[in-house]
């Protein structure tokens, strides 16, 4: 075998420190430092096609042969890949010409030059390899859900690693807004998604994409993984509310009794998780109307019109009801919309004391200022009696408005109708 000079034992050592820790199978291994002495070669001698290269992981060394036909002394054409006979017979003295000479090649005297290129390239191949080895690793696990150690906080993002030491990132946008992290403790992700520009993987974890609530649910719910529920919808407010729609194919299960558990028990795990995000479970329905119906919960709805084509509904509630579908903030209609993936509008149900006509809204810009009057009927009202019945936080949020605008909109249109 070679001796072990400084630079070659060191190299290998490195290479096997990385296969421990990375797992790197012995055919890998060889191949790439095989590789990589080769290489180096060619770069020297101009071809590695006449060298033999042996590496033995497994003790820590390698072996270098470099193999030349003899040929007659003066008539040496390509010293890589002839050698002359006197110099031939100085290694054996009975070689001859046109035989086959191997001769082992001292790697360290290549030159200071040579055991750099090599290093640099065994570390870019180390590199190459580790990279693929995390891609493989992450590529088919996203969807799943993983715990981690936060390494380090930053403003942006969360730097976490996992049990063999890779590096994980959890983005400001993938937080849930009430979370606080501390370096070393233990935090629960979805893997999201795997990116892998410039074969530079990097493995983007998330608390708020709803496959995360989902996951979490099929870890408390049996009745899930048995395949007796299916999650068709889930649509969230990260750290602040949550609607999934469950269906089962089992009409002796209650899919969202079953969700919820005893008391709340199937939940109570996940909101925690969740930083408090209510999570409201519903039946899901093939019914447009239905659907829609629950996902608005807990408003009772008087009536729906449904427009399929463009994905709209326009619910129409009694007053008292028009608050609780719009909630909080307007979150319960937003989650609604998310949910069932129409554009809900909400309107007060008009009662039968009040007068019939109506009054284009184009007629009060001598009261409205025109783009006020434009923002409104961009979303969809085009009549005072419109406005009036629509939420004042759907006008506030929807047609962008100021609160103080919208209040002086809706005082000019209720005083042309008490005239």
């Amino acid at each position: 075998m070679a001796k072990k000079e400084e630079q070659g034992p060191s190299m290998i050592e490195t290479f096997q420190e990385f296969k421990e820790t990375k797992n790197i199978d012995r055919t890998t291994l060889v191949s790439v430092l095989e590789e990589s002495f080769r290489n180096v070669i060619a770069k020297i001698f101009g071809s590695d096609e006449n060298f033999d290269v042996i590496v033995n992981p497994d003790k820590g060394d390698f072996e270098i042969h470099r193999n030349r036909i003899v040929v007659a002394n003066g008539e040496v054409q390509d010293e890589n890949k002839e050698i002359s006979l006197k110099d031939a017979q100085k290694i054996e003295p009975d070689y001859e010409i046109g035989e086959e000479v191997s001769e082992e090649v001292n790697f360290s005297k290549f030159g200071r030059r040579a055991i750099l290129n090599l290093r640099q390239t065994l570390a870019s191949k180390i590199l190459e390899l580790e990279h693929d080895s995390l891609y493989n690793k992450y590529k088919d696990r996203v969807g799943q859900v993983m715990s981690a150690e936060v390494y380090q906080v930053w403003k942006r993002e969360v730097l976490l690693v996992d049990d063999e030491g890779n590096e994980l990132h959890l983005p400001k946008s993938e937080q849930i807004p009430a979370d606080n992290y501390r370096k070393g403790e233990t935090v629960k992700a979805v893997i999201l998604r795997v990116d892998n520009e410039n074969n530079n993987p990097r493995i983007i974890l998330s608390r708020t994409a709803p496959v995360f609530l989902e996951r979490l649910l099929e870890a408390e719910v049996p009745e899930i993984i048995d395949g007796l529920i299916t999650i068709r919808r889930v649509a969230r407010m990260p750290g602040d509310r949550a609607k999934v729609a469950v269906e089962s194919y089992d009409d002796r299960i209650d899919p969202v009794g079953a969700c919820v558990g005893v008391k709340g028990s199937r939940v109570h795990g996940i909101v925690r998780e969740l930083c408090n995000e209510n999570i409201d479970v519903i039946n899901y329905s093939n019914n447009v109307q239905l659907f829609i119906q629950r996902a608005l919960s807990p408003a009772k709805v008087s009536s729906i019109t449904i427009d399929e084509e463009n994905h709209k509904a326009e619910v129409y509630l009694q007053p008292e009801e028009v608050s609780l579908a719009i909630g909080r903030g307007g979150m319960n209609i937003k989650l609604a919309s998310m949910l069932t993936e129409y554009t809900i509008d909400v309107f007060r149900v008009v009662g039968e004391g009040e007068a019939d006509e109506d009054i284009y809204l184009d007629e009060f810009s001598d009261e409205i200022d025109q783009w006020v009057i434009d923002a409104i009927k961009a979303i969809g009202l085009d009549t005072a009696k419109a406005v009036l019945n629509a939420p004042r936080e759907m006008l506030i949020e929807k047609a962008d408005l100021e609160e103080e605008t919208v209040d002086n909109v809706l005082a000019v249109l209720k005083a042309e109708f008490e005239q």
